[in-house]
């Protein structure tokens, strides 16, 4: 910054005085702290509220730059894993999650169907493979498994037969019991998917059907089956800045952290409860 000044002096003042303000607070932000924290204790899941709260509040390059930094030495920055989603069993679903058009108690065009059979589950994951992907994402739209006997017996088979392609699998399957956790993990599962979507103080005006804690059960089971957990969270739900500090709070302060942490924007659907909400700048998603 002082090196374009001293190029271009006069050219864009003001924009030097952007980049001066923006730039000022490097040294001494929550997001330049903790990130020197970090890299230099390695991981924490003590964290107070507060503490995420300041980091939240860094200016947003900040935020970029020092998260850049923890995630380069973290892991090989130039690297990306390909992964490809597939729907195995699509609408129907009786949770009443307020951004889902997929619940059966919401009328968004969305036509139940039966989970898919396996030569088209494995059709499917072959053709990902082709095109570069070294994991399979498999979803279901229920609330969970328990009383799917049948359903779940196939999931298994489906995550066998992927794994023997030489590819990770990964399964978003609503609510888990510990013995089902246990039996994925023995077919081969390499992760699960389960967000907590928000705060626990925003989440009841978002979903009535599942409780919080519910979803942190899940969550236990499956790390303590040995699987990969993926949680994270949706933005744009209506919820505060608080909210959004609330489920990173909860997710850095989780006994082991996720291996992975998707942050969603919410798509509004028509039909569904939040269908009027406004698209979030992408911003928001930079400050998470």
């Amino acid at each position: 910054m002082m090196t374009i000044r001293s190029i271009r002096p006069n050219r864009w003042p003001m924009s030097s005085m952007i980049l001066s303000n923006l730039y000022s607070s490097n040294s001494s932000s929550a997001a330049a702290v903790q990130a020197e924290r970090t890299i230099r204790e390695g991981p924490r899941n003590d964290w107070t509220r507060q503490e995420i709260k300041s980091i939240y509040d860094s200016p947003v390059l900040d935020l970029l730059f020092h998260g850049a930094q923890v995630h380069r030495y973290a892991h090989n920055f130039r690297e990306v894993q390909q992964c490809t989603l597939l729907s195995v069993k699509t609408g129907g679903c009786s949770e009443d999650c307020s951004y889902c058009p997929q619940s059966s108690r919401y009328d968004t065009g969305v036509k139940s169907q039966k989970l898919m059979n396996k030569d088209a589950v494995i059709q499917a994951a072959q053709k990902a493979k082709e095109a570069g992907s070294t994991r399979f994402c498999m979803g279901a739209a229920w609330r969970e498994t328990v009383g799917r006997k049948t359903n779940f017996n196939q999931i298994l088979e489906y995550v066998k037969e992927i794994r023997e392609m030489g590819m990770e699998v990964c399964c978003t399957l609503g609510m888990l019991e510990k013995q089902q956790a246990l039996e994925l993990k023995a077919a081969g599962l390499t992760a699960c998917n389960h967000n907590l979507d928000t705060s626990r103080e925003y989440y009841p005006k978002i979903i009535t059907t599942r409780s919080y804690d519910e979803r942190l059960e899940t969550l236990t089971h499956v790390r303590e089956a040995g699987i990969n957990v993926c949680s994270g969270g949706i933005i744009g739900l209506g919820e505060a800045e608080e909210d959004r500090v609330g489920l990173l709070h909860k997710l850095a302060t989780l006994p082991t952290h996720p291996e992975s942490v998707p942050i969603n924007a919410l798509l509004a659907v028509k039909g569904t409860p939040l269908e009027d909400q406004k698209v979030i700048l992408i911003i928001c998603l930079c400050e998470l």
